[in-house]
């Protein structure tokens, strides 16, 4: 891929992210949206493989139903309300028709059909992006529209989310796929807590997106595409699938480690809430996805020789690696001692 293009891409992307983050008119908030899926259709279809073709007309085509839809709400609600402010959303059927539109762009059961083609179908480091960067824009819009949105309905999805993403994640030999209903299941765990404490949604999403970008790092630097190659990659570098493994079981959430601190908070706020049933399903749901999650880590440490794997090792030494990959795989495991200082955020 030509350097520019990739450099208009990624300043492009980084522009519509600010662009709706930072706007409280419905329509900045749309255009913001929209150059964010025009500039990271490249980035999709760069091998020209069919594959990454397909992932990239699915997106497409995917974002611009959601976009449509957000707009069509937007409009609903000028019309009803005579304002555009974002905030300022307060009749139940725009509500409706933008949780619909924002869960689309997320992949939020049951419009996440998408999201595990589309990343089987990209490369590593724009799943990267898909997975963190891309979901901010529509998780601020729900953390500003959060005081207007349906609980029932958010709640249901959210643990439909959960369920789905550990389910279908079981039995996924790639990785791609794997994250793919991982960041589902994660999806599901912000949603359920985002209508009785946002900020609380936006701390778990941070952690989440600082934790799924060590892995991806960690996974293209020992370019892991299946399960497979995660079984003989512990010999092109060591200290990195050793803490590959730590990183997977903070996304699990186990403690001591950074992705137990929202879980934790979660299930605690939602016992504040009187909702234990739901706390207790979703927390029981993060089961399904501790099962896979320790099958990654088993596959990238623990599946020493002899072992069952007909691939020849890849032996290869002084593998140089990226400093912001150590740097995020240490916070993603260590943050867990700052919790007191993140809690009095809340």
């Amino acid at each position: 891929m030509n350097p520019q293009t990739k450099l208009i891409s990624t300043i492009s992307i980084l522009l519509g992210t600010t662009i709706t983050i930072s706007s409280n008119h419905w329509v900045m908030a749309w255009t913001g949206l929209e150059i964010n899926t025009l500039a990271i259709l490249p980035l999709i279809s760069k091998s020209h493989h069919p594959r990454a073709i397909e992932a990239s007309t699915k997106y497409f085509l995917v974002q611009a139903t959601a976009s449509t839809l957000l707009l069509f709400s937007s409009m609903i609600s000028a019309s009803l309300t005579g304002q555009w402010d974002i905030t300022q959303l307060t009749h139940p059927i725009p509500c409706s028709l933008l949780t619909i539109a924002i869960s689309m762009k997320l992949g939020l059961v049951p419009f996440h059909f998408w999201f595990p083609e589309v990343l089987q179908g990209s490369p590593l480091m724009t799943n990267l992006l898909l997975t963190t960067i891309m979901k901010l824009p529509p998780i601020t819009l729900l953390f500003l529209t959060s005081p207007s949105l349906n609980p029932t309905l958010l709640i249901t999805m959210a643990i439909a989310s959960a369920a789905l993403g550990g389910w279908m994640g079981l039995n996924q030999t790639q990785t791609r796929k794997i994250l793919a209903f991982s960041s589902i299941s994660h999806l599901g765990w912000m949603t359920i807590i985002l209508i009785y404490n946002p900020k609380l949604t936006l701390i778990t999403f941070y952690l989440y997106a600082l934790t799924t970008a060590a892995i991806f790092l960690t996974l293209n630097t020992i370019n892991a595409l299946k399960l497979s190659t995660m079984m003989t990659a512990w010999t092109k570098t060591p200290a990195l699938t050793a803490t590959l493994m730590l990183a997977l079981l903070s996304l699990a959430g186990l403690p001591p480690l950074t992705g137990f601190l929202p879980k934790w908070t979660i299930i605690q706020e939602l016992t504040k809430q009187e909702l234990t049933p739901a706390a207790t399903t979703i927390a029981l749901l993060s089961l399904l996805g501790l099962f896979f999650y320790l099958r990654l880590a088993y596959c990238a440490t623990i599946t020493l020789p002899p072992n069952s794997t007909n691939q020849m090792k890849q032996w290869q030494t002084n593998k140089p690696i990226n400093a912001m990959t150590s740097s995020f795989t240490m916070l993603s495991i260590a943050l867990l001692p700052l919790s007191p200082m993140i809690l009095t955020i809340l």
